[in-house]
Parts: C-alpha cells; structure tokens; sequence
C-alpha cells in the first residue's frame, strides 16, 4: 500500500512536535511507602519530523506503548522514548504523562486515616546524541487565608482555596511523596479528604494564625527547594482561587531567576 506519510513534502518547514495526545493508559509509578503504585495516566507522545517528510506514522506510537503495557514507569521511559525514536527515525522524541496518585494521610487532630488525591506530571525528552530531560510535577491544593482581609476586618477574615505546582529537575531521586511534604509543611494549611470536627477546628484556626499572600507561599517554597542538594532546577506557582474577587490571585518563581545562595 502506498505509504502517505512519506511522501516528500516541498514547503521546507520542520515540524518541532507531532504524535498523539490524550491517550489514556495504566502506569505504575514508584510509590515510597508500597515501592509501586498503579494509576492512569494521560499520555502525549510526540517526535521531531524533518522538513522533507510530509506526515509521521501515528499508529506507531501506540504500537510502542502496547510493547510496554502496564510496565510503563519512570525507570523505563528512557527505553520507551528510545523506541518511538527508532520506530519513527526521528532527531528527538517526548513523552508527557498526567496521572492521580494517592497518598495516606492522617487528619490533624483525629488522626483519622484516608486517601488524599494529587495530579502529578513527568515530561521526558530524547534526542538522538544521547541528550536527556526529565521534568516531575506535583500539584497540591491548599487553604490560605488573606492578611489584608484579616487586617482590615472586625469580623475574621475570607479564606480561599489554592492550588500549588511545583515543577522539578533533578539529579537524583525525589520522590513524589517528599516533594508534596516539602510544598505542605511550607504553607499555611493543607487539606485533608477527611476531617471530623476538631479537625476543622484545628485547620480554621491554624488559617487564620497564618494568613499568607501567594507571594509569601511561593518564596518559602522556593527556600525550601534551594536547600534540597538533589534538585537542579525548579519552578513554584501558587494561584488562590479567590473567594470574595473575581479574579484569581497568582505568583510563579523559577530557579535560574533566583540569586545563588
């Protein structure tokens, strides 16, 4: 059958990243307390595709991903990115995944027992010179609460939910359970699946014992992160969602634009 895909193509534009997106497929992810733990993911594969090719095999993709079905983890994405490149005689190739994962955690006071649910990341990168990258993300919600309102107010203050995302390079294992500790202990107050009343009444007035702007809660992020040797790179975002404005309230620090310690 005549191969499409191939046909030479004559407008002399090279296509940085083609392939497919929103696949879903079941991973298994290091997990530090179970040493494996199995979720789905979201997956986006992609590849460089010169400028004298007209198309990219698609199918091709998905072929790889069912060579590793359910053996899909960080300790092989550089085997699975090393055979879509092949399969697809390619300078380069990507993979990004989007998955749940899930952490016991006790609540405050109670200490009754539950599972709280992250959104993490991994964005890996292959090129043919053997040049590697690999980034983790972890987004945590948080409560805040506003010093200005605080301030201002005869009458308590308004709280808002936020959400912390925190990006990564590194030059040894993190785990995706330290950095979410590392993000929880910085801010003002955590959430919880579960809460009984005392709970409640613990992370209320622990809010408002420690308002916070988005300001404050990316910078003692990033303090925290420059300590840790492991990590090369970094970026911080915090975005309140905000309960009583129209808008949402956001700040972003990224390593490179920090002063050395």
């Amino acid at each position: 059958m005549k191969d499409v895909q191939n046909e030479p193509d004559a407008r002399n534009i090279a296509i940085d990243k083609v392939g497919i997106r929103n696949i879903k497929y079941p991973i298994s992810v290091l997990d530090k307390a179970h040493k494996i733990q199995h979720t789905v993911a979201d997956i986006n594969l992609y590849v460089q595709l010169p400028e004298h090719f007209r198309g990219t095999h698609m199918s091709r993709f998905v072929e790889v991903l069912n060579q590793h079905q359910r053996e899909i983890n960080v300790e092989n994405i550089d085997e699975i990115l090393e055979s879509i490149r092949r399969a697809l005689n390619s300078e380069a190739a990507y993979l990004e995944l989007s998955f749940p994962y899930f952490i016991e955690k006790s609540a405050p006071v109670s200490k009754a027992t539950s599972l709280m649910e992250y959104t993490c990341s991994m964005i890996a990168c292959q090129q043919r010179g053997g040049q590697k990258d690999f980034v983790l993300t972890v987004r945590v919600p948080i409560t805040t609460l506003c010093p200005c309102s605080k301030e201002i107010s005869d009458r308590g203050a308004h709280n808002q939910r936020s959400l912390v995302t925190v990006s990564v390079r590194m030059n040894k294992l993190v785990w995706i359970e330290e950095l979410i500790s590392l993000i929880e202990e910085c801010v003002v107050c955590d959430l919880y699946a579960l809460l009984k009343r005392e709970d409640e009444k613990h992370v209320t007035e622990r809010a408002f014992d420690h308002p916070a702007f988005v300001e404050d809660i990316v910078r003692d992020i990033a303090l925290s992160l420059r300590k840790d040797a492991r990590i090369t790179w970094f970026t911080v975002e915090s975005e309140n969602m905000e309960s009583i404005h129209n808008h949402n309230a956001y700040a972003y620090v990224e390593s490179k634009s920090l002063p050395p310690i």
